[in-house]
């Protein structure tokens, strides 16, 4: 049995998994503490964080044999990626490595988001769309999958995130960061509601940063949470639908929703009424931050050499 360690250490949570021949044995996070009114950490505090929360999430790991370590180096497969918070990972997983005399295994935050998506939904596309929406990322990706994941960049955001929109809202709501749930559960409760943030796409690519400039508008006028909410939700689903049916005039190939953003249940929902062909979602907690597509990553590196 091949038992594969994952570590992925993002600017939002601080990940562990273990992947075997059984699948997912461990999975294991833990969100960075952010203070109330703050819109993120600095990457050096995101560090420490990451450093604090490792050795609660690694205790009681020693059961299994570790054939692997596999960690997220940098956020993307691209030159010249880097973001520091991944360091914190990366030495740990060195560290483990080393003191087992085990193979270390390199790969990327998006590719571990990839591996888990499709992961989550037991399906193994050779060639797909990916919609990596998440905190800091908004891309539209045509993911070609050959043991490797080759990523081509084929839209996305002109400004700021999804993530950035939805938190920077939630936190001028009073909310903690990340606020991506707080605002979800709020939207959720309207049925229905007069407020809207006009939509903006071109092709592939969208804007959010006068939508933010709105809300942030609506926040100062006093109105209801819910139907800023409501309103922000509504904005972002409409805007990925225009994605969808764009992609869709031009590829004849599935969509697969991915990153924090992904799991908003209103999203889901309102993609589900408008009955959506060969578009998938990223299931239950696969498609926040997490280390398990690392893992697979690295376990299905591992088994190839076995053949």
């Amino acid at each position: 049995m091949a038992n594969v360690l994952g570590i992925d250490t993002s600017n939002y949570t601080t990940s562990i998994a273990i992947y075997s021949d059984d699948g997912i044995i461990e999975d294991r996070r833990k969100l960075l503490t952010v203070s109330l009114g703050k819109r993120g950490l600095r990457q050096s505090d995101a560090l420490f964080e990451h450093i604090k929360n490792m050795p609660s999430l690694l205790e009681g790991l020693k059961v299994y044999k570790l054939d692997a370590v596999a960690v997220s180096t940098k956020p993307r497969p691209i030159e010249g990626s880097y973001m520091p918070v991944f360091l914190a990972g990366e030495s740990i997983a060195k560290s483990i490595a080393n003191l087992n005399n085990i193979p270390l295994l390199e790969t990327t935050h998006q590719e571990g988001h990839l591996e888990a998506a499709l992961n989550s939904i037991s399906l193994n596309f050779n060639n797909f769309i990916a919609i990596h929406i998440s905190g800091g990322t908004t891309e539209v990706l045509n993911v070609k999958n050959n043991e490797i994941y080759n990523i081509d960049i084929i839209g996305g955001t002109k400004d700021i995130s999804i993530g950035q929109f939805i938190d920077r809202t939630g936190v001028g709501l009073g909310h903690t960061f990340p606020a991506g749930t707080s605002i979800d559960k709020l939207a959720l409760k309207v049925k229905e509601s007069n407020l809207r943030i006009p939509s903006k796409v071109e092709g592939l690519f969208m804007n959010f940063s006068g939508q933010e400039t709105k809300a942030h508008e609506y926040i100062s006028l006093n109105y209801n949470s819910e139907d800023i909410s409501y309103a922000v939700m509504l904005c972002i689903s409409k805007t990925l639908q225009k994605v969808c049916l764009n992609i869709q005039k031009l590829y004849d190939l599935p969509i697969v929703f991915m990153g924090g953003v992904s799991s908003s249940k209103f999203l889901k929902e309102y993609f589900k009424r408008n009955k959506f062909n060969n578009v998938y979602f990223a299931r239950g907690q696969y498609g926040c931050d997490n280390a398990v597509g690392v893992a697979k990553i690295g376990y299905k590196k591992i088994v190839s050499t076995y053949k």
